[in-house]
């Protein structure tokens, strides 16, 4: 059978735009048609191109869909009809589809954005920053960086001091590593580096509640520094989305920063840098000026962004090279430790005012592995591990036995409503029942329901509807708009400051009695919105582990469906653990948490290789 595309796993826009480009190619072109629809496909699963090489991936996914075997195209006779095509170019020709030498297929805007982020990357990957004050940076690295115990690494001030060295900084680590104090910390040295004349500093996340937080927690940080106020007075007193950094506006692609109009920033700080997805990674690499310097700040091991593309992942590459940087600042530490001057990783035999020749992308880059929010032997931080190194039996084993985690079996659907009573009952009282907006929104985030699915009977959807419906039948939930209701914001709602991902809670207000919804802003104060009022929202009992990326709650169920499933991962269960900081509990059936450990997100790209050529 060949395949069609008519077969259920393409969408509408796939079968539009493959009818186009063979319209485009001047007839019928079936081996065209395919390969367009395919590459759009691959795109909206986040793939940035589509690898004509991987036959066997590409197979199963058309026979996943139609539940019979398709023949492709023979390997050569495709990827040379392509080639000769009108309509397919190779890289630097402007044609709608790029095929590369490699194999990879790609949408040109896609080539174009792997093509610009990977040569700016090398190039700031090269780049010094500048001259530093020896004296300074050594006062200040005293007063901001402690001995610490046992002679051990402090992989935190490495971080610092790249940032401070480089136009590329790279920070990546686990919940609890102190990524945010790192880049405290590190502003901290570069204003004191600046003297009388201050960086323009900017902090940016994807996401307005990722980006609220990003602000909170430099802003605690920054409170609790060993420095001049002089310093802490110079440090950025708001974050934003990256979209809006660039100049972009609501429901648009459009950006008012790029290559010919620079953003007005000195430093730039990108947190959560895994939810950057490839298009707005490149655009906001062109947008910075030749002299800035960005630091990435992010968990290469969470969920990579919902739209195309790994790109944290792929510019932390191998995970032997960033085990052999962090051996090799160790050395260098041990080196230099009796020295006056502060050692630097990496190129620290180097002229600090020159220009690095030979430097490469592994200087960038620090993986903080010391974990401060965990104790030894916290079960959340083992099962994480072995989560993490795909250990399955470890992991189950943890599960079985650990401190502050356990398993349970899944329920079937028509026993998940009694499986949830208890839990919802107990772990949601005190949010439901209490008046006052801080105690009950404090509530909330002492636990929370997550879930890999958005719909089906284990996805977040009906989990929401269900724990609605023990509540009602509590007495503790009524109608649409009822006191300690929890919502989730969708959509970013600039004119309100309400951005997607916050969480808010229903009550009625103190003065007036009317129900209104009270979110915490930014600067840690209540702030109430008319529930007419608010943006897009849903109930957020239960939600994605893609949507709580970026939060943190005491407790959380982790509920994994009774089957696989392509976004059942082990990036994704790993997310979902690390979310909590006092326990978990996940209900699931081992077979499938199994297969979910053994599988990572593979996305197709060619940027890793890019970056780290073989």
């Amino acid at each position: 059978m060949n395949p069609s595309l008519d077969a259920p796993v393409f969408a509408d826009i796939d079968r539009h735009f493959a009818r186009l480009i063979e319209r485009l190619a001047g007839g019928a072109q079936p081996e065209v048609a395919l390969a367009a629809a395919l590459v759009s496909r691959s795109c909206s699963e986040g793939h940035s191109c589509l690898d004509l090489r991987d036959r066997a991936g590409i197979g199963q996914l058309l026979d996943d869909s139609t539940g019979k075997v398709s023949e492709l195209p023979p390997d050569n006779a495709w990827s040379q009809k392509l080639r000769a095509s009108s309509v397919v170019g190779v890289p630097g020709e402007f044609k709608p589809l790029v095929l590369d030498a490699q194999g990879r297929l790609y949408l040109h805007r896609y080539w174009e954005y792997e093509t610009n982020l990977a040569l700016a990357i090398r190039r700031r990957a090269t780049q010094i920053a500048g001259a530093i004050d020896l004296a300074r940076l050594d006062d200040g690295l005293r007063r901001l960086f402690p001995a610490m115990d046992g002679g051990d690494v402090d992989l935190q001030k490495e971080a610092a001091l790249v940032a401070l060295r480089r136009r590329l900084c790279v920070i990546s680590g686990g919940p609890g590593t102190g990524k945010t104090r790192t880049v405290a910390l590190a502003l901290a040295l570069l204003i004191e580096q600046a003297g009388d004349t201050p960086h323009r500093i900017a902090l940016a996340a994807p996401t307005g509640k990722a980006a609220a937080r990003l602000q909170e927690s430099v802003r605690q940080w920054r409170d609790k520094l060993e420095c001049d106020e002089r310093v802490r007075q110079r440090f950025p007193a708001e974050a934003s989305t990256v979209h809006r950094l660039l100049g972009g506006a609501p429901g648009t692609a459009a950006i008012r920063f790029d290559s010919k109009n620079p953003l007005p920033v000195d430093v730039l700080v990108v947190d959560e840098a895994s939810m950057v997805d490839l298009a707005m990674m490149a655009k906001l690499f062109a947008a910075l000026p030749e002299r800035a310097r960005i630091i990435l700040v992010g968990d290469r091991d969470q969920l990579a962004s919902v739209e195309a593309g790994a790109v944290l992942g792929d510019i932390c590459g191998p995970r032997e090279t960033v085990a052999a940087t962090v051996r090799s600042q160790a050395d260098l530490i041990s080196a230099n430790k009796n020295h006056a001057a502060p050692p630097l990783p990496a190129s620290a035999s180097r002229d600090l005012t020159v220009a690095a020749t030979g430097a490469s992308l592994t200087d960038c880059i620090v993986q903080l592995e010391r974990n401060y929010r965990f104790a030894p032997g916290s079960g959340i931080l083992e099962l994480s591990r072995a989560v993490n190194r795909g250990d399955a039996d470890r992991a189950v084993g943890v599960l079985r036995s650990g401190s502050n985690v356990s398993a349970v079996n899944l329920p079937g659907p028509h026993e998940l409503k009694t499986a949830l009573r208890t839990v919802v009952t107990e772990r949601f009282a005190a949010a439901t029942s209490t008046r006052e907006p801080q105690s009950a929104l404090a509530a909330l985030n002492q636990f929370r329901i997550l879930t890999a699915l958005r719909r089906g009977p284990f996805g977040a959807e009906n989990l929401n509807r269900l724990a609605e419906e023990i509540l009602s039948e509590a007495g503790l939930a009524a109608g649409l708009w009822y006191p300690g209701r929890p919502v989730l914001v969708t959509e970013n709602d600039y004119s309100r400051r309400l951005f997607n991902g916050d969480v808010g809670v229903i009550l009625p207000d103190p003065a007036s009695g009317s129900l209104m919804t009270f979110f915490v802003g930014a600067d840690g104060q209540i702030r109430a919105v008319l529930p007419a009022r608010l943006p897009r929202h849903q109930t957020v009992f239960a939600m994605t582990v893609h949507k709580s990326q970026g939060s943190e709650f005491g407790q959380v169920l982790l509920v994994l469906p009774d089957r696989e499933s392509p976004v059942l991962t082990r990036e994704l269960v790993y997310t979902g653990i690390t979310r909590a900081s006092e326990s978990v509990e996940v209900w699931m059936n081992e077979p499938v948490f199994r297969s979910a450990v053994a599988r990572r997100v593979e996305r197709a790209s060619g940027l890793r290789e890019a970056l780290w050529p073989r």
